[in-house]
Order: structure tokens, then C-alpha cells, then sequence
């Protein structure tokens, strides 16, 4: 555990230094957050704030990793989160440096992605990382999944989460908040059923999304973009399939969840009657519609992910018999 926590530690301090250098060089070179006329109308004075902070706590987590990594798997699952990091650089690249506001295509965004989520699945599966086997929460099982099923159903369960992590970056340290809150969840999953190279990785995020609230809580001084959003679903995801916990997400991630429905719901309700189940959507956005603070949509959806993450605990304790 104690290497845990000083990843968390390095993670935290590395930010907490660069932070102050990076955000007024992102503000000098003019890498600000074009908001959306569709968009609410109040973020519409967040525009110009810098966007590309995720570099912050992607080099937290990397530099952490790199100290304390003792064999591949820490760094794989580092690699990992730097593709699809890169992804997102490129698409805020476009949008804030070639000012066209969308970025990249659908087309192009899910491409890229689904190449990094193939090769990882792939690697895992032909490396021996992974067997196909999942574990089952509550159930006291493991289902056994063949390539042919396991290698798809693991790079839906990748882009899922990516994307969902993206959506969710919505609000003044929404995503960031919430996940601190998953990623501790795995650190403790991985430290207690013995995976020290994906606790320490996990432990890192733990401490770069801690170091990083410090600029991006409300009001924030600097957004992660796709940059930090893609990477950090790219980590949460990488890391849950690396302890067979890809079930796991559906509890721990709950609120990406929720927020991709909601969009998926809204888009497909208007499609089919040219009506709209919520006011805005994503559902954080919703919430804010109904006169919530952008604060207490936060608060409640980290808390909410505090409860989702102490019942994913209790499924973590149930499956300890089963390893090896």
C-alpha cells in the first residue's frame, strides 16, 4: 500500500508544480475553450479559459508511473491512455488552434479510437494478460469468454468508457471529480487482489485528477479538453479490463453511464417523436436547466459515485476467493 499512496503522491506534486507553468502558456499561445452556441447560455463567460489541461495530469500520472512501474503492465496501461490522449490533443488541436469548433469528425474520433482499443484488446489477449475470463460482481463467479466474443465485447467496453468519460467533462471539475473517486476504486480493487502494477497506475490518476482539481474546480482556471477526458477514460478502462473488472464499471462508472444515455435517449426520443425527454443534454446539463448550481451538480454526482464505488467494493470482496 505504501507504494500506492506515494503514487498518489508524485502524481499530485508533479501537477500541483506544472500546473502554474502550463496554464498561462496555454493562455499565451491563445488555447482557449470555444463554448458552444448550443450550449448553455451562462458557460458562454468561460470562454477563452485555457483547454489542453489534461497535459497537467497526464504528466503526473506518467511521471509517477515511470518512477514506480517495476514491469510492462504499469506502463502498457500508460501507453494506452497516452493514444487515446493523443487522440484528444488532435482534436483540441484542431478546434482551438485551427479554429474549426467540432475538431475531428465523428468519423475520424471513432476510427483513431477503435485502432488503440483493438491493439490494446488484442495485446492483452495474444500476450496472455488476458484470458477471457470476467469477473461476475455479486455472483461469486467468472464467466469464461471466448477471443471471438471476449476481444469485441472488451473494445465496446473501451470506447464505451472513453467516450462516456468525455461527455461527462462537462462541467467545472465534473469529470475530474468523479473520477478520482473511480480511479481510487480500482487502486483498491487492484492492491487487494494483488495487481501492484495496476494499483500504482490507477493510485497515479488517483493523484493527477486530485492535483488537477486544484486549477480545474469551479471556477476553473484551466479545462482537461478531449486531451484529459480521452486519456482518463482510456486509464479507467484499460485498467478495469486488466483486473477482469470490466462488469465492474457499469457500478463504479455509473454516472458515465448515465450521462451517455442521456444523450443517446435525447437524440433518439427527438429523432423518433421531435420530442426531448430532458431540457439539455448531457444530464448534467439538465440538472443546471432546472436551476441547479454548477457546484451542486458536482457535489451530488461525486457523491453519488462515492455510494456506486462503496457497493462496487462490496462486489470486490466477494470475488477475493476466486483469485488465484
Amino acid at each position: 500500500m505504501g507504494t500506492n499512496i506515494t503514487s498518489v503522491i508524485i502524481s499530485f506534486i508533479v501537477c500541483v508544480i506544472t500546473g502554474p507553468v502550463i496554464i498561462p502558456v496555454l493562455r499565451r499561445l491563445k488555447f482557449g475553450q470555444s463554448i458552444l452556441e448550443i450550449g448553455p447560455q451562462w458557460h458562454a463567460k468561460k470562454s477563452g479559459t485555457p483547454t489542453m489541461g489534461g497535459i497537467i495530469f497526464i504528466l503526473g500520472v506518467t511521471v509517477s508511473v515511470i518512477l514506480l512501474a517495476r514491469d510492462f503492465k504499469g506502463l502498457l496501461l500508460l501507453l494506452v491512455s497516452i493514444a487515446f490522449g493523443i487522440i484528444g490533443f488532435i482534436d483540441d488541436f484542431i478546434k482551438v488552434v485551427l479554429k474549426r469548433n467540432l475538431g475531428l469528425t465523428a468519423r475520424q474520433k471513432f476510427t483513431a479510437q477503435t485502432v488503440v482499443a483493438v491493439f490494446y484488446t488484442l495485446f492483452l489477449y495474444n500476450s496472455g494478460f488476458a484470458d477471457g475470463e470476467l469477473y461476475i460482481p455479486f455472483l461469486d463467479k467468472i464467466a469464461q469468454m471466448e477471443g471471438w466474443l471476449f476481444i469485441p465485447f472488451t473494445v465496446f467496453v473501451l470506447l464505451g468508457t472513453v467516450n462516456s468519460v468525455n461527455l461527462t467533462d462537462g462541467l467545472d471539475g465534473l469529470a475530474a471529480g468523479i473520477t478520482v473517486v473511480v480511479s481510487l476504486f480500482f487502486t483498491i480493487a487492484a492492491f487487494v487482489l494483488g495487481d501492484r502494477s495496476t494499483a500504482v497506475f490507477c493510485a497515479a490518476v488517483t493523484g493527477g485528477c486530485l492535483g488537477f482539481l486544484i486549477f480545474n474546480a469551479h471556477p476553473a482556471k484551466v479545462f482537461m479538453g478531449d486531451t484529459g477526458s480521452l486519456f482518463l477514460g482510456g486509464a479507467v478502462s484499460a485498467a478495469a479490463i486488466s483486473l477482469k473488472m470490466h462488469l465492474f464499471l457499469i457500478i463504479a462508472g455509473g454516472v458515465y453511464l448515465v450521462e451517455t444515455l442521456s444523450v443517446i435517449m435525447q437524440v433518439a426520443s427527438f429523432k423518433l417523436t421531435g420530442k426531448r425527454i430532458f431540457k439539455m443534454s448531457p444530464i448534467h446539463h439538465h440538472f443546471e436547466m432546472m436551476g441547479w448550481k454548477e457546484t451542486k451538480v458536482v457535489t451530488v454526482f461525486v457523491l453519488i459515485t462515492i455510494i456506486l464505488c462503496m457497493i462496487g467494493l462490496i462486489g470486490v470482496n466477494n470475488i477475493l476467493h476466486l483469485v488465484a
